[in-house]
């Protein structure tokens, strides 16, 4: 079950959200733990049973940390990433396997080929930073193992993020105030969010996905890269759509969760586009990986390694594919050498840093969208070749929001872009501009409902990460 569906908008959210606000506020975890196992089931009947296990050894492991530190530590990260390992990237390193076996003209491997858990990801991040915490001592232990699972398994945030710390939410799995106005300001928040998945990522989806499946030695330059450029506005509002339902979700219930985006295509450098892209998966990676490898602590040539590494390993994460290995690899060349040109320095307000930056960007999602490596490099070659063609689209509706979703991206470049934004996201309204956002949001969300009924085109990149 995805957010942007008519059967979570119009079943299951009005449903869930009469029951919870129906039961007392001290028993109302269980029924949000209820519901978020109903809705992790119902797109992945086979797992949930495995997820809740590793949820109650972990609970029991981190809790063990009082008696033996160390060794609980040990036992618990390796439960957390052995199922990661175990479910994404067993299938990788048989296929890898086969493939060096076969250069040396022996027999493969044969082996069943296992399925991938939604959201194993998410859950295994939130994972790692529960264990951490306790062990470093920033957090306590969770009191009740029913608090803890809800915390790993809650639905708004299970599938893709944004990762959200132990204790950033600690206080508030045990006692949270859900306000009419932040039942309001997350509702405007759930279907800008929602507008943003359907309205344009799902529309600009439908020539991207048409683009990456042709023959690119028969793609002329003007398509490729009108391809890429649908490609990179579809991931952004597909994922930061994502993560604005979430947030407008936990904000009905009272949860205050970590932004995840902040205009990323506006960055003048790949350092500040990893600011404000997959801001939480920024943080982890900063303090879950980078400080414990050393950081910048032991020398220049050390951090720059660092850097590197931590970035690879997050291609890796994306996906079980070399494809994801060089993206990350890709990112992670670009971030030292803006270390060692610029340092401390902030890039200079220009438009060429922005418009470089995008580039970049845009050289960098090519590696993500590819099926594979020599995919890639076909693709490039296509951007480059300065090959002629027609083929394309006159399709309004894709020229119209394409137009829109660029508009958007940019608009905080200006100050008055900027104001907007500002008050659209303001925590709260005056009496004129709430009625402005209901009317708006009630809108999108008549939008919304009828493009999901008019079309079953309703792709999410993340559900495989």
């Amino acid at each position: 079950m995805v957010f942007s569906s008519n059967i979570f908008l119009y079943f299951f959210l009005p449903i869930f959200l009469i029951l919870y606000f129906l039961t007392p506020q001290k028993y109302r975890n269980y029924t949000l733990l209820l519901f978020s196992l109903i809705f992790y089931a119902y797109g992945a009947p086979d797992f949930v049973l495995v997820l809740v296990g590793e949820c109650i050894i972990n609970y029991y492991l981190v809790r063990g940390m009082k008696r033996r530190k160390t060794l609980f530590l040990v036992l618990s990260i390796v439960l957390t990433l052995g199922m990661l390992l175990y479910f994404k990237y067993a299938n990788f390193f048989m296929e890898n396997l086969n493939s060096v076996l076969t250069w040396f003209q022996h027999e493969p491997v044969s082996w069943r080929k296992i399925a991938l858990p939604i959201g194993i990801s998410f859950f295994t991040f939130q994972s790692i930073t529960y264990t951490i915490d306790v062990y470093r001592g920033t957090t306590p232990p969770s009191e009740k193992l029913t608090d803890y699972v809800l915390y790993i398994m809650m639905f708004p945030q299970l599938i893709a993020g944004p990762i959200v710390n132990y204790n950033t939410v600690a206080e508030q799995l045990i006692s949270r105030e859900s306000t009419m106005e932040g039942r309001t300001l997350g509702f405007y928040r759930f279907v800008i969010g929602l507008s943003k998945k359907v309205l344009i990522a799902n529309t600009l989806a439908l020539y991207a996905d048409q683009v990456f499946g042709m023959n690119y030695a028969e793609l002329s330059t003007s398509s490729a890269w009108l391809g890429i450029l649908s490609y990179t506005m579809q991931i952004y509002f597909d994922f930061s759509g994502y993560s604005d339902m979430a947030i407008g979700l936990g904000l009905m219930m009272g949860f205050r969760f970590p932004e995840n985006f902040n205009n990323p295509y506006t960055s003048r450098s790949i350092t500040e586009f990893w600011k404000r892209w997959h801001i939480t998966l920024g943080n982890f990676i900063m303090h879950y990986l980078y400080i414990p490898l050393g950081g910048n602590r032991k020398g220049k040539g050390r951090m720059y390694l660092n850097l590197w590494l931590c970035f690879l390993l997050s291609g890796l994460w994306h996906g079980a594919s070399w494809n994801f290995v060089l993206w990350g690899a890709f990112h992670g060349l670009f971030i030292c050498l803006d270390k060692l040109v610029n340092g401390k320095r902030k890039p200079e307000k220009s438009p060429f840093s922005v418009i470089f930056t995008f580039f970049l960007v845009m050289m960098g999602w090519v590696l993500f969208r590819a099926d594979n490596i020599v995919g890639a490099g076909g693709f490039y070659t296509a951007l480059f070749s300065f090959k002629q063609g027609l083929h394309g689209t006159t399709d309004a509706l894709f020229w119209t929001t394409l137009a829109i979703a660029l508009v958007f991206s940019f608009l905080t470049l200006s100050k008055w872009g900027q104001r907007l934004q500002d008050t659209v996201f303001a925590e709260h309204y005056s009496k004129r501009c709430s009625w402005v956002m209901f009317a708006i949001t009630l809108v999108l969300l008549v939008l919304s409902t009828g493009a999901l009924c008019v079309s079953d085109f309703n792709p999410f990149i993340y559900f495989r990460f």
